[in-house]
């Protein structure tokens, strides 16, 4: 396994790429997703749901959405030599939320490699495909206990729109939603240069498993 990087090393290797994700890294992504998961959510979620989270059907969903072909979800990973380390995806909104009419549906890393800077730049490349296919607002959603991913967003210049009760699976959960109006100044403040508090973050799209 490969070691995790400086804050310096990412700045200055090309040892660490974010490109567009495909197919073939499906399973990585549900394996990055469910630790991500079970290491942030303990406390929050059920323990008996995260100990029964399956990478199987979690792979499935991904695939599904990596083969779709021309859709409006965006999903980029983060590699480190062969290895899939984090990945971010968003989607277009058939309905905008709040006036805004994109998703980001899920940030996620290894542990080793959060806090180096990585979440921004898995975001700015979701931003930048985003808005190509129209996006002017991001909407992304987080389970409300998440103090961690709250701070990272509001880092980030996100305004918060709303607390609300939610169900997922079955369980009832109170989430939080936060937005940003301006996704020059996301884009800015993605690719301003401080290493912000990075934390595997939001409560995903249901299609994302």
């Amino acid at each position: 396994m490969s070691s995790p990087p400086s804050a310096a090393f990412l700045d200055n290797s090309p040892g660490i790429v974010i490109r567009r994700a495909a197919p073939r890294d499906a399973e990585a992504i549900a394996r990055v997703r469910i630790d991500g998961w079970r290491m942030s959510y303990r406390g929050l979620v059920p323990t008996a749901y995260l100990d029964g989270m399956q990478v199987d059907a979690s792979t499935a969903l991904w695939d599904k959405i990596l083969t779709a072909g021309p859709n409006p979800a965006s999903v980029f990973v983060a590699t480190h030599g062969d290895e899939v380390v984090g990945f971010a995806a968003g989607n277009m909104l058939a309905e905008p939320r709040f006036g805004l009419n994109a998703e980001l549906t899920a940030v996620y890393l290894r542990r080793e490699f959060q806090r180096v800077g990585l979440g921004r730049r898995l975001i700015a490349a979701v931003v930048d495909a985003q808005r190509l296919l129209g996006a002017t607002g991001m909407i992304v959603w987080v389970i409300a206990g998440n103090k961690p991913a709250r701070a990272f967003y509001e880092a980030l210049g996100a305004e918060l729109l709303v607390e609300q009760a939610f169900e997922w699976d079955g369980m009832e959960l109170l989430e939080a939603g936060y937005g940003w109006r301006d996704l020059n100044a996301l884009a800015a403040a993605c690719g301003a240069g401080q290493i912000l508090p990075e934390t595997e973050s939001t409560r995903e799209n249901r299609r994302a498993g």
